[in-house]
């Protein structure tokens, strides 16, 4: 049986996990890490993770626009708590 093999992942997933943004503030700061992870940061709260995801995914958002998003929120979120 192949019941083994993860379930397959969606496409605005693997854009998600495979478009990467330079971080500039943070624990991320000076690496560069995909928006997939950003969203799944402490940085990002759960309801707007699940907003942003609902938006992408039914085409609402471009992928730019969510890495612009995310990348505002943990810029913002890090200077924070700084």
């Amino acid at each position: 049986e192949e019941g083994d093999d993860p379930p397959k992942e969606e496409p605005w997933e693997t854009a998600l996990k495979t478009t990467v943004v330079d971080v500039e503030a943070g624990e991320f700061q000076g690496h560069k890490v995909s928006v997939w992870d950003l969203l799944h940061s402490h940085y990002i709260p759960e309801e707007n993770r699940r907003e942003l995801l609902e938006l992408y995914e039914a085409g609402e958002l471009t992928l730019e626009q969510v890495k612009t998003v995310v990348s505002t929120i943990v810029t913002r979120a890090a200077a924070a708590a700084a």
